[in-house]
């Protein structure tokens, strides 16, 4: 009787409830409702369903309605606590009515004016907020607590309370810096909303069977239980709704400056955590690569900041805290963007080229840190932060089972060819990263480098990365790697990346275990160790064979820095490499050798014997000396064309040992005396014979790499370079000059490191032959003379060891200053730094004071840069000190900035020309191809030199004719053939010389 007469009360004041019009009464009647005993649960819907008749859903903020709504939210917190079972479907469509309700007037009540009146109404509404969004979050616990609500209405009115109350968050977390005072205490609780929400999604998602057969939502329902096809998509429907709500609170959240560091954490955690959910049965109704999309969205925006603060206004180093403060946030957005894109690598392969560009971005910015020195600090933060994250990034794509193989291949194809980002670039990617405007972001300063270059120099750093964290990813993606070697290299040859990677540092890690640091390191070793860490990677996979293709394939490549980087890494493989391997290796090198060897071939550097000689040389010097013994005896016993080769390539002679380095170095000094003292007739035997002055070529080349030295060769050497300056001047035929000059060049670089030779009375005989051949005599102004001048620049250097006159009178002085007149007046950049260097040297040894005299008035650095006139003697002090300072610079790790100038500057005079010459070299490849229909090979180096032998021939042939002629009137019938024949050659070689002259 006491329940029955309990239930009968409540129905009495919910009938004066509903009965009375006056809000101050249905208030005191609702609060009288929340001090009553608690309904039975059959009475209890029909209350809650009473309440929400009762919520006044009035236009304007009025304060009375306000408490009224108020105190029905009371009544409802007090029942959400008890048995709902039988009306859960009303406390939430309560709750649906009072989020939308809720939602409205939060934006009304923002806009309304702050007087003192609409001020206290306010403070109600906020009040009641707050009150809903515990009710709200309490509502949406008690979901957890009860089965589904299977039925179709039922399943509705769930999903859009759910939807409601996400809704309402979002509102609250846009508008809270605007909500006073109750700011703070509203975002908790819009928290608490979310944590219910996300425990809401989890209980459902463990009480779906997800494994079933056709478990796919509107997929095949016939076959299954429609309640539980009803239940899944239910379910479903509840996280995508979730996971779009919060990746919009995430990115207001994100926009928010830092204000919002809770909300973030929690919006994208849930992201990744609601993903994980229904095994991944969501990709058909969460678009998972717009969640990408955005991520890498926010990964873009604090870069650009920071790029456009610090290209701006930078006056001092970064700090580690600032740069940390930039940064975090950048790899928090990356590691969930990883974690998703690695549940859902399907997904995320359809974004690769946003996924790749984001990459991109990171790389960039990492170079555009290391072009500025106050962002050092910045820069190191930035590679212990990011480095690692953005490549796991990538790699979540590339180290997927469920990627297929060729899409990696595409991939990578992408980002590593020439044409990757031309299209993308400037296409529609309205929905997307824009990677060329944050690119030229980086590039506001006006000393940062332009945007093409950090593009190119970026994907250039992204493979260095890509490789060094090559030991994480699965085997046919390092076999992909191996084959893009290649494309670096290619790329490496451009001049805005080459010298960028000679001159940039970045920061690299050093050490091992927990004494890793990060330290500042130039970017060409960095690049270097990248690749041989690569080779450890691959030695033991299929990819070791196309590694090994690689660096056969460009074991003569044209650029230098490209052919120095397939050096060190040969020399790398056989430090480490099995003693077997290392055999084999060097014995496929010189039976290649062998093959190539031949006379003609030894005495020029660019042939491919010297060139085979030379990787053998380096070869040996990384050997151990058992191998450098082997490789000698061999040679020793084979071949003198090939021993000759080895040491003008600088066979390691000190790495032999003890009793084979003594003979071999006494050998090449006593082939050189032997050669050097040899009369002129057997000189002229010796060049007819094949290889000439072969002994002075490998003393020169065992001096210069200081192998071998010469205490005691008294005037032998100065004497014989008397004879061969004669020799020169008066040579027997062209052939006999050319091997001439040869010898003249390399005897001068042989006595210019044998010092004591300077102060020998027989110097002085030595500098003026010289004066006579460079300045004075009829050969001065010959072609051959010009090759020999940087070896003049060598000897000229070495007579600071001299006593030297000061006075008029002396010849030898005259004669030394004509020299280095000449030397200056030079203009080849070359030569330029030949004289200067060699000028210091002598300056910096010699007893003379007036060394004035040894710079004419017309020096080459004398002249302006720009105009090219107006020499004076201030400007070559000006560029003579600016020189010299620049070579000294060159010892330092860290250049000035004046220097980088100098250098600059420089560099823009030698592009200038570099382009004139090309549009020259245009104009003319234009007016030959419309006179050649079909595009002609140029002929060998061979060839060409055989044709000029045949025309020189034939014109010793017709001279001879005419002398013939004019000495014989008769003939015979012989001599009249003989004629015939001879005129017939002279046509033939006629046309020959003329088709070589158009290839």
């Amino acid at each position: 009787m006491a329940r029955e007469s309990s239930n009968s009360d409540l129905q009495i004041l919910l009938d004066s409830i509903k009965s009375s019009d006056v809000v101050e009464s249905r208030v005191q009647l609702l609060a009288k409702l929340r001090e009553s005993d608690l309904p039975e649960k059959t009475h209890l819907a029909s209350i809650v369903e009473s309440l929400t008749t009762f919520w006044e859903d009035f236009t304007c903020l009025d304060a009375s309605q306000c408490m009224l709504n108020k105190a029905i939210l009371q009544v409802a917190a007090k029942y959400v606590d008890s048995d709902l079972s039988g009306c859960l479907v009303q406390f939430l469509a309560l709750g649906t009515k009072a989020s939308t309700w809720c939602g409205k007037h939060l934006k009304m009540t923002l806009m309304s004016s702050a007087d003192s009146q609409e001020e206290e109404h306010c403070d109600c509404f906020f009040q009641l907020l707050l009150d809903f969004l515990s009710l709200s979050a309490a509502i949406v616990m008690a979901l957890t607590r009860y089965p589904f609500l299977t039925d179709n209405d039922s399943t509705i009115i769930v999903e859009r309370f759910v939807s409601e109350q996400l809704n309402l968050t979002k509102d609250v977390v846009s508008e809270t810096k605007r909500i006073n005072n109750y700011g703070s205490e509203i975002l908790k609780v819009a928290q608490m909303v979310i944590d219910a929400v996300m425990r809401l999604c989890k209980e459902y998602s463990l009480a779906v069977n997800w494994d079933s057969r056709d478990a796919r939502p509107a997929k095949n329902e016939d076959s299954m239980d429609h309640k539980e096809a009803n239940i899944r998509n239910h379910v479903i429907n509840i996280i995508k709704s979730t996971t779009e709500k919060l990746c919009e609170m995430g990115i207001l959240a994100a926009n928010d400056g830092g204000n919002l560091v809770t909300i973030l954490n929690l919006s994208w955690k849930g992201v990744v955590t609601l993903l994980q959910l229904g095994k991944g049965m969501l990709t058909e109704t969460v678009s998972v690569q717009d969640i990408i999309v955005t991520l890498i969205s926010l990964v873009s925006e604090p870069l650009r900041c920071a790029a456009m603060a610090w290209s701006s206004s930078l006056e001092e180093t970064v700090s580690v805290v600032e740069a940390r403060r930039t940064f975090l946030p950048v790899k928090f957005y990356l590691i969930n963007a990883v974690k998703i894109s690695s549940l859902y690598p399907c997904q995320a392969y359809l974004v690769y080229k946003e996924i790749t560009q984001c990459a991109m971005v990171i790389s960039a910015f990492r170079i555009f840190l290391s072009f500025e020195k106050l962002l050092n600090t910045a820069s190191e933060v930035f590679s212990e932060l990011l480095e690692k994250t953005s490549m796991d990034l990538l790699t979540s794509l590339l180290n997927s089972a469920e990627v297929k193989q060729e899409h990696k291949f595409e991939l990578l194809d992408w980002l590593f060819t020439d044409e990757c980002y031309s299209n993308s670039i400037l296409g529609d990617s309205s929905r997307y990263c824009h990677i060329s405007s944050i690119i030229e972001t980086f590039s506001l300063s006006g000393k940062s480098m332009p945007q093409e270059r950090l593009l190119l120099i970026g994907r250039v750093l992204m493979f260095h990365t890509l490789l060094r964290y090559s030991v994480g990813l699965e085997e046919d993606v390092q076999n992909i790697l191996t084959k893009k070697l290649g494309w670096f290299l290619d790329v490496l040859v451009d001049d805005r990346v080459y010298s960028s990677i000679l001159d940039m540092q970045i920061p690299v890690p050093y050490g091992s275990g927990k004494t890793i640091e990060l330290v500042l390191q130039p970017m060409f070793p960095a690049f270097l160790n990248s690749i041989k860490t690569f080779m450890i990677v691959v030695s033991s996979s299929n990819g070791w064979m196309e590694l090994e293709a690689f660096l056969l394939e460009n074991l003569f490549h044209p650029h230098f820095l490209c052919w120095e980087i397939i050096m060190e890494l040969w020399c790398f493989l056989l430090r480490h490499a099995e003693t077997d391997m290392v055999n084999d290796t060097i014995d496929k090198f010189y039976s290649l050798m062998r093959l190539l060897a031949s006379p003609e071939s030894v005495l020029i550097p660019a042939s491919p014997l010297r060139k085979i000689a030379r990787t053998i040389c380096l070869f040996l010097t990384n050997g151990t000396p058992s191998i450098v013994d082997r490789v000698y005896s061999a040679v020793v016993c084979d071949s003198s064309v090939i021993c000759v080769a080895l040491l003008l390539e600088g066979f390691p002679l000190n790495s032999l040992m003890d009793n084979i380095r003594s003979d071999a170095k006494q050998k090449i000094v006593t082939d050189y005396f032997n050669f050097i003292v040899s009369p002129s007739d057997k000189l002229l035997t010796a060049c007819s014979s094949g290889i000439f002055g072969v002994p002075v070529f490998t003393l020169s080349a065992s001096l210069q790499s200081q192998q071998v030295s010469i205490s005691d060769v008294g005037m032998k050497s100065l004497n014989f370079l008397v004879t061969i300056i004669r020799n020169f001047r008066n040579p027997a035929d062209q052939l006999m000059k050319e091997h001439y000059h040869k010898l003249l060049s390399e005897t001068l670089g042989i006595v210019s490191n044998i010092k004591h030779l300077y102060k020998s009375d027989e110097m002085e005989e030595v500098i003026l032959e010289l004066q006579n051949l460079f300045i004075s005599g009829p050969a001065a102004s010959d072609p051959l003379l010009y090759q020999c001048k940087p070896y003049l620049a060598l000897f000229m250097g070495g007579l600071g060891e001299m006593e030297m006159s000061e006075s008029d009178d002396c010849v030898k002085s005259s004669a030394v200053w004509e020299l280095y007149h000449m030397l200056f007046r030079e203009q080849h950049w070359a030569l330029v730094h030949l004289a200067i260097a060699a000028f210091g040297y002598f300056a910096a040894r010699t007893s003379c004071n007036q060394l004035w005299r040894f710079v004419p008035q017309n020096a080459a650095l004398s002249y302006d840069l720009l105009s090219g006139n107006e020499a004076t003697e201030e400007r070559f002090m000006s560029e003579l000190k600016a020189f010299l300072e620049k070579e000294r610079a060159l010892l330092t790790i860290t250049p000035s900035f004046e220097q980088l100038e100098l250098l600059v500057k420089e560099g823009l005079v030698l592009k200038e020309m570099v382009q004139k010459i090309s549009n020259k070299a245009m104009e003319r490849e234009e007016i030959d191809a419309d006179i050649q229909s079909n595009k002609r090979r140029k002929l060998p180096d061979a060839i060409s030199k055989g044709v000029e032998l045949l025309q020189s021939g034939m014109k010793v042939i017709s001279d001879g004719i005419s002398q013939w002629q004019q000495n014989q009137f008769e003939f015979s019938e012989h001599d009249d053939k003989f004629l015939t024949h001879i005129y017939q050659l002279k046509d033939v070689i006629a046309r020959i010389i003329g088709l070589a002259g158009n290839c």
